[in-house]
């Protein structure tokens, strides 16, 4: 699978699993009482004061550090 900007979030968190903390090592937070977040990466991130070219760069670095043999 490959991620972009309209990914959603608590499907990103099922199929990688380390992906919450690398969120939240961003300033997004992904998991709140235990449970995935409803929302896409590009509207978390946007939220969370991200630039567009911020954005594109965010998923740049997910699809590098998360692969997925899909």
């Amino acid at each position: 699978m490959k991620i972009n900007a309209n990914s959603n979030v608590d499907e990103l968190v099922g199929l990688f699993p380390g992906i919450a903390g690398f969120l939240g090592d961003k300033g997004i937070r992904c998991i709140v009482c235990g449970e995935p977040v409803w929302g896409t990466i590009g509207e978390m991130a946007k939220d969370k004061g991200f630039t567009p070219e911020q954005i594109v760069n965010l998923v740049e670095e997910l699809n590098s550090k998360f692969k997925n043999s899909d």
